[in-house]
């Protein structure tokens, strides 16, 4: 009967020592030595733990040498071109973050007449103005960056790949109510023409006519 006794106490005293020794680990791990973010350091000759970066380090997905790119200048003036193809997809993104971010202040059409104009903002000029129609698409896209006037800059709000999308949105507005009908297509002339034959209709039909944003007026 000894024998059972004796093997009882040994399991009970390897239960607590492994006990023992399991919350010492535990404790060793909660104060484990280490500094913490903006912490004070006697190792370091100016007292702190954080280490000022190596120069010129550049973060991860943050090298933006391209200046045509990221900030729309080509030999530090503003681009002529854009930094990539236009195309439909581009255009349709372009739209969609017009109508979030500029249609309240420029309007649907870009003639700066938008919803907080109307409601006491000060209004911002037409993008079609010639002065506008002239510009650049860099400057566009410098302007929707840094801002200008009482416009604050849009750069924490819209990535790049976006500005650049409402850049070639806001030509395509300036496009849509300044180009003259001889600068169409034979078969743009004939879709332009169904079009307005189908507002004329519905117009005579008593129903209001479908706004597009675009002008019907043509040079």
């Amino acid at each position: 009967m000894k024998a059972p006794i004796r093997s009882n106490a040994l399991l009970a005293l390897s239960v607590a020592a492994v006990g023992l020794v399991s919350s010492a680990c535990r404790q060793d791990m909660h104060d484990q030595p280490k500094y913490k973010s903006q912490g004070v350091s006697a190792f370091f000759a100016d007292g702190r733990n954080n280490r000022q970066l190596v120069p010129n380090t550049i973060a991860r997905g943050r090298l933006t040498e391209d200046d045509h790119f990221y900030r729309g200048k080509v030999d530090g003036k503003a681009a002529e071109t854009f930094p990539m193809p236009v195309t439909a997809s581009m255009l349709a993104r372009g739209r969609e973050r017009y109508g979030i971010y500029c249609q309240p202040c420029h309007s649907p059409q870009g003639d700066g007449n938008g919803m907080a104009v109307q409601r006491g903002m000060k209004r911002p000029p037409s993008y079609h103005i010639e002065r506008l129609q002239k510009a650049p698409p860099g400057y566009v896209f410098d302007v929707i960056t840094n801002g200008f006037a009482t416009m604050y800059d849009y750069s924490d709000r819209i990535s790049v790949e976006d500005r650049w999308a409402i850049v070639a949105y806001v030509q395509a507005l300036q496009a849509s109510q300044n180009t003259s009908i001889k600068d169409l297509t034979p078969a743009e002339r004939e879709q332009l023409t169904a079009a307005e034959k189908a507002r004329a209709q519905q117009a005579t039909d008593g129903g209001a006519p479908h706004s597009t944003g675009h002008s019907s007026e043509h040079k």
